[in-house]
């Protein structure tokens, strides 16, 4: 038995039509042996149909007979008996609609029994390794409210891939080298020695890090060394100032995006690709393909000429490419120091090729946008089919707001909202609900009033309310009947007929398919609009029938209803990593 009856249905009615078909052939009613592609759909009113196929309309043609007359034969032909399907009728041009009966809506609560937490598991995925990145932020200061929104997408998109059959790895990726770890060593040295010389006789950098973090850490440094390192060299001084610094900043990373609730499989560091050599020996591989140049001193990638290929091999013509307003990229300065770029190109040849993933995805703000193509680009002259392999989902930007109006900055710190404060005001779960809750591509506003709000107008509580009703149902009911919730070969599923009942039911069964759609558009939101219907659903099948007081047989139908929809909401909210509470 399938977990997806959405697939098994779809898969059932194009076996029934076909059937029809055969058997129609095989008495010379319909000409033999043509092949028609037809689809399976599902349709907006509920009217037409639980599904609907337009084989017949397909048909027209290969077949010599009118859409109407090849479905009325169709039909005629069709039996339903041991199917999912209580009737199959003609409609309007020449549909095929089926409406579902009790063995389907029997089994879907079965297969919610039978699978439990791990309903809607797939082998979409077979088995492929795919890291996602994700959050990755400078280890120079405090993560803000933008890393919240791409900790939780990151972290619920390898949930869901997880799901579908992906084989999924998590990983932070920390800057730990290049020009901002060399402008975090200088503010923390500049404030250390205003400490021991005063403010007004050390010059703070112009582009230095500001915030009061700098200043514990230079504080911090000065405690723990005291003024002795005020004599080093400069060039010693600000090394260990760095490694200072990344010592006492990752650990709080780590620390935030626990309590976050998100644990990664590797802090990857971008100084052991440097230390090894790795970025060297990538450039030297661009090289050696022809793909970079020597010019005033430096060493640049042909990111032109790469674009160029790509994009024609995108179906572009060489004209389009030509008008493209193109630049090339500096991978090793006059000076030899290697630049962030040729070091983001190492870093994903790691990945595709000494670990071997098959598929990289990034979560990157939308601001990194127009370097997405240059680094697919730079991987594809690697041979590694980087446009294919490497998958960047962007970001949109969050507003956070009070009552409706913007809220720009920390009261404790005067800077950016840092996630830390913003778990110190919300719910780990009301954050990962709302940073969840829209499309990467749409901009978010996060309100913080309606995020504490226990009521319906906040979409987590309203979810979260969904299970803690039903679990106080069951109990009741448990109580006052004497009835435990039954197996699901014990119901008959014959006696849940009325509207609500039925959407509930057929709601609980998208559950599988959603996943999947939210696996193919790399897109986790997914699964918050799915759990608000399902909520909404099962409220509204609440509202309008009882279950106490009813027949054994009707008690046992709708505990068992509402224990199913109690399974998915825990389910979904477990993907999405927010608690499924008992009571509220």
């Amino acid at each position: 038995m399938t977990d997806n009856m959405i697939e098994a249905a779809q898969a059932q009615v194009t076996a029934l039509t076909q059937g029809a078909y055969q058997k129609a052939a095989e008495r010379g009613l319909l000409p033999a042996g043509a092949e028609i592609p037809a689809k399976v759909d599902i349709p907006k009113d509920a009217k037409n149909g639980d599904y609907a196929t337009s084989f017949a309309l397909a048909a027209a043609k290969a077949l010599g007979r009118s859409p109407r007359d090849i479905a009325q034969l169709l039909v005629e032909q069709m039996d339903l008996d041991g199917t999912y399907f209580d009737r199959v009728e003609l409609a309007g041009p020449g549909f095929l609609n089926f409406t579902l009966g009790q063995k389907w809506f029997g089994e879907v609560l079965a297969a919610v029994e039978t699978q439990g937490m791990s309903y809607g598991k797939s082998d979409l995925g077979h088995g492929k390794k795919v890291m996602v990145e994700f959050v990755s932020a400078n280890p120079t200061g405090p993560m803000h409210i933008g890393n919240a929104r791409g900790g939780v997408l990151g972290d619920a998109l390898a949930s869901v891939l997880e799901r579908v059959g992906y084989d999924v790895w998590r990983e932070f990726y920390v800057n730990d080298a290049g020009n901002q770890i060399h402008k975090f060593a200088l503010s923390i040295d500049a404030r250390y020695r205003q400490l021991i010389l005063g403010e007004d006789k050390v010059e703070f950098p112009a582009d230095g890090y500001q915030g009061e973090d700098i200043r514990e850490l230079a504080q911090g440094f000065r405690t723990q060394f005291g003024d002795e390192w005020l004599d080093k060299g400069e060039e010693e001084r600000q090394a260990a100032m760095a490694q200072y610094g990344l010592k006492v900043n990752i650990p709080k990373m780590q620390e935030d995006l626990r309590r976050y609730k998100i644990e990664y499989d590797k802090w990857f560091l971008e100084s052991s690709l440097h230390n090894s050599g790795y970025v060297q020996d990538t450039v030297d591989k661009l090289t050696a393909a022809g793909w970079t140049y020597e010019k005033d001193g430096a060493l640049w990638l042909d990111t032109t000429g790469l674009l160029k290929k790509k994009y024609m091999a995108e179906g572009k013509t060489q004209e389009q490419a030509d008008k493209l307003d193109l630049k090339d990229d500096v991978l090793r300065r006059a000076n030899g120091f290697y630049t962030y770029f040729a070091a983001d190109i190492a870093y994903h040849r790691e990945k595709l090729e000494h670990r071997g993933f098959d598929t990289a995805v990034n979560i990157w703000g939308a601001d990194h946008h127009g370097h997405v193509a240059r680094l697919q680009a730079a991987l594809d002259g690697l041979g590694l089919d980087g446009s294919h392999r490497l998958v960047v989902v962007l970001m949109q930007l969050v507003n956070l707001l009070q009552d409706g109006q913007p809220v720009r900055m920390s009261k404790r710190t005067g800077k950016a909202i840092a996630l830390r404060d913003l778990l110190d005001e919300v719910s780990v779960d009301a954050a990962r609900y709302f940073f969840n809750s829209r499309s990467s591509t749409s901009g978010l506003d996060f309100d913080l009033a309606l995020a504490v709000r226990e009521d319906s107008e906040n979409p987590v509580y309203y979810v979260q309310y969904a299970h803690a009703r039903i679990c106080s149902l069951i109990a009741k009911v448990v109580e006052a009947e004497g009835i435990p919730v039954p197996a699901a070969d014990q119901v008959d599923a014959g006696l849940l007929t009325s509207p609500e009942e039925l959407a509930l039911l057929k709601t609980i069964a998208r559950f599988p398919e959603e996943l999947k759609l939210a696996a193919r558009d790399y897109d986790p939101s997914q699964v918050n609009r799915y759990l608000a219907i399902l909520a909404g659903d099962f409220h509204r099948f609440y509202n309008a029938h009882r279950i106490k007081g009813e027949t054994p047989e009707l008690v046992k139908a709708r505990l068992k209803l509402a224990d199913s929809a109690r399974s998915v909401l825990c389910n979904g909210l477990g993907l999405i990593g927010v608690t499924a509470p008992e009571k509220m």
